[in-house]
């Protein structure tokens, strides 16, 4: 990343963003983190509730271990310190869809001590991101306000499901990197099976930090760790998309500076992001934030983990985005970005490595990465269910590796294909496209077109980018069937080109 490309350019100077990002992941668990009511989307109003998530007197909460494990595992992920020991406290605040009055919550001793996560710029650079912690704690409920003109409905489906809170030290610069921060984040804990990533539902979903400082300044917090070098942040809450995060950066980040131009101060508030206008807007002020006044939930023990445990589920974990980017680089001779966007998905990578199997592996990742792709996001489809199983991939890469079709019929097979008109050999058979490789054919064909054209033919020697001419004739003329390096090579010869 440049220096300039992190630099704002306002009235009175040049500014810079900092950005830290709380990011909460629904953990991927069929039931709640302090009861066995279901998880799930869909269901109807209230559907999923508990007593205890009800709030019943006398109902007490029985942690769930499988949350626990997911929550390890995640740690795990992010290269994170695992606390053998943690503890649950409540945070209390009073809102209509929290019917404890409280929400249990992890505050100064969480799950998940510090970490690291290396993120990919669009240009192939990297960057980490420090993670400060990532601690256990239950959802609310939701309120509706638009059921009733005067009234407002709860529903308490979603009330105790178990959130991972993942916290980012203030390590992005730009609104860009915060973006390919959470898509990274979402890729490991989606490789993990702790969360699905879906931010449609609210799955995954990020509270954004965003102050502004001057130039020099954020080094001058790195050097000392003391944040009065930098501005006071406001926190954006609950942005759920790669693009409504970085408007919001941007919208906000301009905000500031324009206060701040204008002799004024900035309050540290929350705020909530209108996707609509493209704008940030107060939510709640510092000064009305609640003192949530943490202690220790008298329900739940301290938390303690088996050290052999957690050696245990390390040893289960899956090759992790970064490692699966290394070895197809290595095993496959991959470049770095069609690597990159293999490992987007295990699916996508998983994909390619059973069409790759005694293929050309990077003609295999092209027409993975190119047509395939572009064919399923067209048509709305995942890869795990794409029409096109990866065999048939790997014959049509089979057919052009031994002279059968060339890259220019390969396409029009590939149509054919994805038109479910079967695999590429019997398409191929089916409509003769065979490629022509004999010689004689070919030959014949160049010979009648350099008669016709004895001008074009004479200018080649002075100018022999004009040959292109010719290799476009020779293909028109054979249906597109010639074999192009077949072609290039006898017209080279016949018109005396070097």
């Amino acid at each position: 990343m440049t220096q300039d490309s992190k630099v704002i350019q306002g009235r009175t100077g040049p500014w810079e963003i900092v950005l830290g990002l709380e990011v909460h992941a629904q953990v991927a668990s069929k039931s709640k983190l302090f009861s066995g009511a279901a998880v799930g989307f869909g269901a109807g109003p209230n559907e999923q509730v508990s007593l205890v998530d009800a709030a019943m007197p006398g109902m007490l909460p029985v942690l769930n271990r499988f949350c626990v494990e997911q929550a390890v595992k995640t740690g795990l992920g992010l290269k994170a310190q695992i606390n053998l020991k943690s503890r649950f406290d409540r945070k209390n605040y009073f809102y209509p869809d929290l019917p404890q009055g409280y929400q249990i919550s992890q505050f100064d001793q969480p799950i998940v001590g510090e970490g690291v996560v290396t993120v990919e710029r669009d240009d192939g650079t990297t960057f980490d991101v420090r993670i400060e912690r990532l601690h256990l704690e239950q959802d609310a409920g939701k309120s509706l306000h638009d059921q009733d003109p005067n009234a407002t409905y709860v529903d308490l489906n979603r009330a105790g499901t178990a959130l991972m809170e993942i916290v980012s030290k203030p390590d992005m610069r730009t609104s860009e990197e915060a973006a390919a921060y959470v898509k990274k984040l979402r890729t490991i804990l989606v490789y993990l099976g702790t969360c699905d990533g879906d931010m449609e539902k609210g799955n995954l979903r990020a509270d954004v930090n965003v102050s502004v400082c001057r130039p020099g300044d954020y080094e001058k917090f790195r050097e000392t760790g003391s944040f009065s070098h930098l501005g006071t942040r406001c926190e954006i809450k609950n942005v759920n998309s790669y693009r409504y995060i970085q408007q919001a950066i941007e919208y906000e980040a301009r905000r500031q500076i324009e206060i701040l131009e204008d002799g004024g101060k900035i309050d540290q508030e929350t705020r909530l992001f209108d996707p609509t206008k493209g704008e940030t807007r107060s939510m709640r002020s510092k000064e009305e934030a609640h003192d949530y006044r943490y202690f220790p939930d008298p329900d739940l023990l301290p938390l303690v983990l088996d050290p052999a445990w957690v050696k245990d589920l390390e040893a289960t974990l899956p090759e992790l985005p970064d490692a699966k980017k290394a070895r197809l680089q290595s095993q496959y001779g991959l470049s770095a970005y069609d690597a990159g966007v293999l490992i987007i998905e295990s699916d996508r990578a998983d994909y390619f490595e059973a069409a790759a199997k005694g293929r050309d592996a990077k003609l295999v990742a092209n027409w993975v990465t190119n047509e395939l792709l572009s064919k399923l996001s067209a048509g709305g489809h995942e890869i795990a269910n794409s029409p096109l199983p990866s065999s048939d991939i790997a014959q049509l890469v089979e057919l052009i590796e031994n002279g059968t079709i060339s890259s220019k019929i390969a396409k029009e097979v590939f149509e054919h294909m994805w038109a479910g008109e079967g695999r590429p050999a019997e398409i191929v058979e089916k409509r003769g496209l065979v490629q022509i490789n004999d010689t004689g054919a070919i030959e014949k064909a160049i010979d009648e077109l350099i008669a016709g054209n004895p001008d074009k033919a004479e200018a080649v020697k002075d100018k022999p980018q004009a040959l292109g001419w010719f290799v476009g004739q020779v293909m028109k003329a054979t249906g597109g069937k010639a074999n192009p390096g077949t072609v290039n090579d006898l017209l080279r010869k016949k018109l005396g080109v070097e």
